[in-house]
């Protein structure tokens, strides 16, 4: 039976992907049978028949070392910009479970990675919504938010943390990265980001870490069986 876990952040480039990046490779350098996969992105650049590459997905892909085709990756991938997310093909919930099922069925624990913070719209026109909390729920998955350690992150992490807990969305903890052991600053922003959510910190990750300093056996305990239907 597969496990898995979600995985957002407090907002943009708090280093999510590459966070996430990481915690694929610990499990699949132990030996999980782990993969990777994000409901929707934007694509960097173009492959010579004119077909976006997902830039995430790649990242992951050689940073974690994984076999995993980038095609099953991803359901949908886009132009880097808002007006081409929603040009002939808008995220569908059905398309985005049923790829990560396939993802599930394949492997022994997928990563599942958010776009932007929790409060992301995958879609939002004609009077038709979906957020990033509604494939959360849909996918039945518990949560890790990834944060800055830096200044301005105890609001973040506790609007977060707070917003999460109400909407009935289970979190398991917070990694905190770009962290520079000994800095007074963040150490006190990690403490208080601690105290004031309850929840434990996870890791700290300093920059340029190729490894993420958390034991195997700790990081797979977060991830939950998944109900396939």
């Amino acid at each position: 039976m597969a496990k898995a876990l979600f995985v957002t952040g407090t907002g943009t480039d708090v280093g999510k992907t590459y966070v996430t990046a990481l915690m694929v490779k610990k499990l699949a350098e132990s030996g999980e049978n782990a993969a990777y996969y994000k409901a929707a992105m934007s694509g960097n650049r173009r492959r010579s028949d004119g077909s976006l590459i997902p830039g995430d997905a790649m990242f992951v892909q050689q940073t974690a070392g994984l076999s995993q085709p980038l095609g099953e990756m991803c359901p949908y991938v886009y132009e880097p910009h808002l007006a081409a997310r929603y040009e002939g093909n808008p995220p569908e919930l059905p398309v985005i479970r049923q790829g990560f099922e396939a993802v599930c069925s394949r492997n022994d624990y997928v990563t599942v990675e958010g776009s932007g913070g929790i409060l992301c719209p995958l879609r939002a026109e004609n009077g038709k919504t979906l957020w990033l909390e509604d494939v959360i729920r849909a996918l039945q998955l518990p949560s890790v938010i990834i944060a800055d350690a830096g200044l301005g992150t105890i609001n973040s992490v506790v609007l977060t943390a707070e917003y999460m807990q109400g909407k009935k969305l289970p979190v398991k903890g917070i990694l905190f990265n770009h962290f520079h052991r000994g800095d007074t600053m963040e150490e006190d922003n990690i403490a208080m980001c601690r105290q004031r959510t309850g929840l434990p910190v996870l890791a700290c990750i300093p920059d340029g870490a190729q490894e993420l300093p958390m034991e195997p056996t700790d990081l797979a305990a977060l991830y939950e069986e998944v109900s396939l239907t």
